[in-house]
Parts: C-alpha cells; sequence; structure tokens
C-alpha cells in the first residue's frame, strides 16, 4: 500500500521532531530510563541533557547525601557506542575520568583521578585483624581495563596521606605512604614506600588475584610511639635491627600465580 504523498511532508517533521527531541533530551526526561542501572543511587536536582548532564545532589538508598555528579555522554551511544566522561565531588569520595565500554562486558577508564576519606567511608561493623585504615588515599591511574569490577590491566599511581591504623588502644599513626599499582593479566600488583620523614620506615609488594594473593613487607618505627609499637607487634616480632618482617599468603595460587607474576 502506497503511502499518500500529502502525508509524507508530515511524517517527515514527525521523525526531524523526534530526532531533536533525542539529540537534547533533558536529562530528567531519562532520569527514569536510567534508574535502573544506579544500583540503588537516586539523583536529585538533575539538570542540563542526556548528553552533558548534572545532578546537584547524589543519594544512597537511605537518603544519605554523597555529593555532587556531572557528565558528558557520547551521542555515540546511540549506536551502542558508550564513551562517558564523568565528574563526580563529594566531602568523602570523589572520582573524574573518561570511560569507555569495551565488547565482551569489559569497561576501560583513562586519566582516571579518584580520592576517598578512609575515615568517613569507615563501616565500624567491619572489623579487620590489624585495624580500621584511617586518612586520605588518592589514586590516579592512567589506564585501566575492568571486567567484573576487576581490573585486567592497570597502571596508577597512589598515596596514602596522613596514614593511621584504628584500634581499641588508640590510632597508630604511619605517615604518608605512596606507590604504584599495576594488573596484567588479571594480577595486581602493588607496592610502596613511605616519605622518609613519617613515624614509620617501610617497604612493602602485595600480588593479588581472584584465586590468591602474597604480601611482603618490612616495618620499623622510627620513633617512640607506643600506639605505633603495639600495632608493629600485632605484625610479628622485629629483628635485632628493629624492623619488622612480614610474609603472608593464601588462597589456591598463591605460590604459583603469583610467583609467575613477581617483579
Amino acid at each position: 500500500m502506497k503511502v499518500p504523498r500529502k502525508i509524507l511532508p508530515a511524517v517527515a517533521v514527525l521523525l526531524l521532531l523526534a530526532a531533536a527531541l533525542l539529540w537534547w533530551l533533558p536529562a530528567r526526561w531519562a532520569l527514569p530510563l536510567l534508574q535502573p542501572s544506579l544500583h540503588g543511587l537516586r539523583l536529585q536536582q538533575v539538570g542540563g541533557t542526556l548528553w552533558d548532564g548534572r545532578a546537584e545532589q547524589v543519594q544512597t538508598p537511605a537518603g544519605r547525601a554523597l555529593g555532587r555528579l556531572q557528565w558528558q555522554l557520547s551521542r555515540r551511544a546511540l549506536f551502542g557506542q558508550v564513551d562517558l566522561q564523568v565528574d563526580f565531588d563529594g566531602p568523602s569520595f570523589g572520582l573524574r575520568g573518561h570511560m569507555r565500554k569495551l565488547p565482551a562486558n569489559q569497561v576501560e577508564w583513562n586519566d582516571l583521578q579518584a580520592h576517598a576519606d578512609l575515615t568517613a567511608l569507615a563501616d565500624p561493623r567491619i572489623r579487620l585483624p590489624w585495624g580500621q585504615p584511617r586518612g586520605e588515599l588518592a589514586l590516579d591511574a592512567r589506564h585501566a581495563v575492568l571486567q567484573a569490577g576487576w581490573p585486567l590491566a592497570l597502571q596508577a599511581d597512589w598515596q596514602w596521606r596522613q596514614a593511621a591504623m584504628h584500634m581499641k588502644s588508640g590510632d597508630a599513626a604511619l605517615g604518608n605512604l605512596h606507590g604504584t599499582l599495576a594488573a596484567q593479566g588479571g594480577v595486581i600488583h602493588a607496592q610502596w614506600q613511605d616519605d622518609g620523614q613519617g613515624p614509620l620506615r617501610t617497604t612493602g609488594d602485595l600480588q593479588l588475584s581472584p584465586l590468591g594473593w602474597r604480601l611482603g613487607a618490612e616495618l620499623q618505627a622510627r620513633q617512640d610511639d607506643p600506639a605505633l609499637s603495639r600495632w608493629l607487634a600485632m605484625l610479628g616480632k622485629p629483628d635485632a635491627g628493629g624492623t619488622v618482617h612480614v610474609e603472608r599468603k593464601g588462597g589456591l595460587a598463591a605460590s604459583s600465580i603469583m610467583g609467575k607474576n613477581a617483579r
């Protein structure tokens, strides 16, 4: 059946209007469609468009305010090519970077910067054997490829400022630590050392995969600090020079897989 010629202009106008609406779709109109993918997070005071938008407040399912979100989404997403620039700023956590969706359910991040206030994010219900971390953790990742949240490839630097471990007997101040993070083939390799001026002298190396982990570290107090001494005693007995040597491993492949990927 042929479409009458007088209807064709009306159809063309409707298509143009639909395309224009999609091209400049307000973010608040698209929010109901995006909500299922936010894992319970709620966006408040949404403005801008779907492609260049902002939320003045991001809330947890319980209503706790987390921070402010801005994003830029490429219109290539209409063709299945997700390309996103995101900037999240909050009092306890911040993140900015460029994300691109890859085949096989992988996600690529470039120029990723993140920081977290470990004191504010600490959950008192979680008890760790060596205490609760305190201080600010900052990450600068040049490149990362994730699958199901696990890094398959990673190149990053990190800093732990005003590091401390919170215990019932008091906080053990560790100073400022910094190091590198790398991942290849799903095995993460982290190295660290202190800044040379804090209360703790330390170097360390951690290798981690879904199948196992291995930790090696040397720690020594630079000054007489009872809280730090008690914390170090939890890790092991110092040698004649006062250095505590930590060697730990676990998992199914702590020796075989980790040994192959050690530097």
